[in-house]
């Protein structure tokens, strides 16, 4: 039974609610991928299934509008699959189970897939369509992009004709995004050096929790703490009461891109020295915790005996501990251009120890591509005076501000006539498709753009029904406008 039937415009719902009945997660695209292939051969349009798993449709100019600056309309055909804890739902084979809850449309325990389905859906109904006037298209459907943008790093820009991109992979509706920043992976590797315990070893726990963390890009110049660059300043304090401490395990965050939430370290100290430096410990929280009240207010550390002895390392404490302090982390230079905006940052956002090595494993983040290397550089220069080594993942480029774009002042001013305001225009610390359409063909014109959506990437994700409409629409009228 339909759910979104009801539901206007009626193509993009309806495919919208196609899309959701098909699972697409990130690695498991091969059902969306055929469901997009069929419908181009269904409606005799032209289209490339490249090496990537991208999906390209190409449609003519309608009448009247060959001469018009041709348009790419993008997006992703994967999303975020993620259930709620016991729910039993295997996201890779199960359809999601979509409700209408006044204007917003969300999915009984798991994520919606929101980002980037709806901007695939409002495509398909553009290309579904025979009444609606527009420029040639060159509609790009793009593989793997919450996994790193792979579809998008492996793209043949020789497949698109057109050279005007609008990005429907946005969630706030009257904010264009006309720039972004580049980035990549780095994980810095040091390994175990220390063959025995101390004497009379007590094994001690620490944790610190309770923090807000939030994505590395857009909250990254909130000044929150980071649990594994706390943790490393309270364990150097409890160094300085006795070097011989010994780390055993050390775990903290899930995600390169978030900001850690919680650190646990597992660490071996003489006997005699245990309750000082614990108290040593303690003592150095309650300085950071006084730094952070206001950024980071409800931050936790607490220390307790164990009879673990988990021998994940063995690695010098102090080494460990000198190793993360003198790692950089969080906002490394604002832009110059725009009035409020990161322009260079890295985020600590993985600690692991096994196998006998501790890792860290950040994100590297750059509007600048110079800036972007050179942290790498940095990174790269004291885990090698630490003995250790790197290993440089995931580099996508940054998408620069143009201060010359026909399609944004265009955009801009159908946005007015429709709304009665002008959009925000604005360039933000995070990663989009666009950088790696921009660094293939330095002569595309791109704006982002998407309807108001909440908590993606969540179960609590919702799409905002009337949004969606107005987006639809305004996309029309852009299409329709021959500027």
């Amino acid at each position: 039974m339909r759910k979104l039937s009801s539901l206007e415009p009626q193509k993009v719902f309806g495919f919208f609610e196609d899309i959701t009945q098909i699972p697409h997660g990130s690695y498991n695209l091969e059902g969306i991928r055929k469901f997009l292939i069929d419908f181009a051969v269904s409606r005799n349009l032209e289209y490339v299934a490249d090496d990537a798993g991208n999906v390209i449709i190409k449609k003519p100019a309608t009448a009247g509008y060959e001469n018009v600056p041709g348009i790419i309309i993008q997006g992703h055909m994967d999303m975020v699959a993620v259930c709620d804890e016991g729910s039993g739902i295997d996201m890779k084979t199960t359809p999601l189970d979509v409700f209408i809850d006044g204007d917003l449309i969300g999915a009984k325990h798991t994520s919606l897939g929101g980002d980037d389905g709806i901007a695939v859906a409002m495509a398909l109904a553009i290309l579904d369509s025979d009444d609606i006037p527009h420029p040639s298209l060159d509609v790009v459907i793009t593989a793997n992009e919450e996994t790193g943008m792979e579809g998008a790093f492996g793209l043949d820009i020789s497949n698109v004709s057109n050279r005007r991109l609008l990005n429907i992979d946005s969630e706030d509706e009257g904010i264009f995004t006309v720039g972004c920043a580049g980035g990549a992976r780095v994980k810095c590797t040091i390994a175990s050096d220390t063959a025995s315990l101390p004497e009379g070893a007590v094994i001690l726990e620490c944790k610190v929790s309770g923090l807000l963390g939030g994505h590395s890009g857009t909250m990254i110049g909130l000044g929150r703490a980071n649990a594994g660059k706390v943790m490393g300043r309270i364990l150097g304090a409890g160094c300085k009461v006795s070097s011989d401490a010994v780390l055993l395990n050390l775990t903290g965050g899930t995600a390169d891109n978030a900001i850690m939430l919680e650190s646990i370290a597992t660490v071996a100290v003489p006997g005699e020295a245990a309750d000082a430096f614990s108290d040593a410990m303690m003592a150095e929280f309650k300085i950071i915790a006084k730094e952070y009240e206001n950024a980071d207010p409800g931050m936790n550390f607490g220390v307790t005996k164990s009879d673990k002895k988990e021998e994940v390392i063995k690695l010098s404490l102090k080494k460990a501990s000198d190793f993360l302090n003198e790692l950089p982390f969080g906002v490394i230079a604002m832009s110059k251009d725009i009035e409020g905006l990161v322009q260079t940052s890295l985020n600590l956002g993985i600690l692991k120890s096994e196998a006998g090595e501790m890792t860290a494993e950040f994100s590297v983040r750059s509007s600048v591509g110079s800036e972007r290397d050179e942290l790498i550089e940095r990174l790269k220069k004291i885990t090698s005076d630490f003995g250790g080594t790197n290993k440089v993942t995931g580099v996508y480029p940054g998408w620069e501000y143009k201060t010359e774009s026909p399609l944004r002042d265009k955009m801009v001013r159908v946005f007015k006539d429709m709304y009665g305001y002008e959009p925000k225009v604005e360039a933000i610390h995070a990663g989009l498709e666009c950088g790696f359409f921009m660094d293939k063909a330095s002569d595309i014109d791109a704006v982002s753009i998407g309807p108001d959506m909440q908590d993606i990437h969540t179960t609590s994700e919702r799409l905002s029904i009337s949004s969606t409409a107005r987006i639809y629409e305004y996309v029309l009228k852009i299409l329709a406008d021959k500027a």
